[in-house]
């Protein structure tokens, strides 16, 4: 006689369907706040160009004497650069140490340092950049002593500032900000002309 046995499946322990509600729970609300970082980032805390302004060069000092003879300048230029660095997004701004250069003809003549800094969210740097030509770095570049001749000094200044942004304290952005300046400095009146200004930055 064949017997047929009614077992029924056993229920599985509370213990492990609370850790399961618990697993499921801890789950779901990891990925509600990926979610909610995504977004953020996405809109509120979206990286943004920091803008880098160039406010004005003006002609600190300015020392030339010719000698006719050799056809030969000797020339000394003191520039001062106000520069600001506005960051424009919800959260720090950190830039590495950077040098600020001064050109004659695209050849260096000149640095500035640039110490590194933090930028809070919304706010504005500024700061005052003191660019010395060095004259031995014109000694072998025979344009000089035609340009003095003529009354006018081309010249130019260029900045680099690199650095980055943190985006709840995960997700870094890096940005590098360029600014060049073509300027003259008319050697009669001493003083900065025809200045215009180019501004680009990456992220």
């Amino acid at each position: 006689m064949d017997t047929e046995s009614n077992t029924k499946p056993m229920a599985p322990p509370r213990r492990r369907k609370r850790l399961r509600i618990v697993c499921l729970a801890v789950i779901a609300l990891l990925l509600v706040l990926i979610l909610v970082m995504v977004i953020l980032g996405l809109t509120v805390f979206k990286g943004k160009r920091p803008v880098t302004t160039v406010n004005s060069v003006a002609l600190n000092d300015l020392q030339v004497s010719l000698d006719i003879l050799r056809l030969r300048v000797n020339l000394n230029v003191t520039l001062d650069v106000n520069l600001s660095v506005k960051n424009p997004n919800k959260v720090g701004f950190k830039y590495t140490n950077s040098t600020a250069v001064l050109k004659y003809g695209g050849q260096v003549i000149g640095e500035a340092p640039i110490p590194a800094s933090k930028i809070s969210a919304g706010q504005t740097n500024t700061m005052n950049l003191t660019l010395t030509l060095l004259a031995d770095r014109l000694l072998s570049n025979g344009n000089v002593y035609s340009d003095v001749i003529s009354g006018t000094l081309p010249l130019s200044t260029f900045t680099k500032i690199s650095g980055k942004i943190k985006i709840l304290r995960i997700i870094k952005i890096h940005v590098v900000s360029y600014t060049s300046c073509d300027l003259s400095i008319n050697v009669l009146n001493r003083s900065v002309a025809n200045q215009t200004c180019q501004y680009k930055t990456e992220l």
